[in-house]
């Protein structure tokens, strides 16, 4: 089952964030923060990308992989979904840790 429209219109709604954007992928989406994919979103279900980032957010998420596979990433739980704030900073924490994305070279 893929990810509906509604589910990431209503992610990107809850964060008002203009740093997080988010992209579709083979029927599945990814989150951007600053340019950094810092979560998948599959099945209707946000994946947060595993990294040094702060570790209290992690205490109310599972390891699970969002697709079958797939390396773990730390599944948020469906009520933490719906708190901007704790979702928020999740976000911003992991992009904080991750390198920023290498910059394509153009083709001629």
């Amino acid at each position: 089952m893929a990810t509906s429209q509604g589910t990431i219109d209503h992610l990107l709604d809850t964060l008002s964030n203009p740093r997080v954007t988010a992209r579709k992928m083979f029927g599945e989406y990814a989150l951007y923060v600053d340019a950094k994919v810092t979560a998948l979103v599959c099945d209707d279900q946000v994946f947060i990308k595993p990294s040094t980032a702060d570790v209290s957010f992690r205490e109310q998420c599972e390891a699970a992989p969002p697709y079958p596979g797939a390396k773990h990433y730390w599944l948020v739980p469906e009520d933490l979904i719906h708190d901007r704030d704790w979702l928020r900073r999740a976000l911003e924490s992991t992009a904080g840790t991750l390198p920023s994305p290498k910059q394509k070279v153009p083709r001629q």
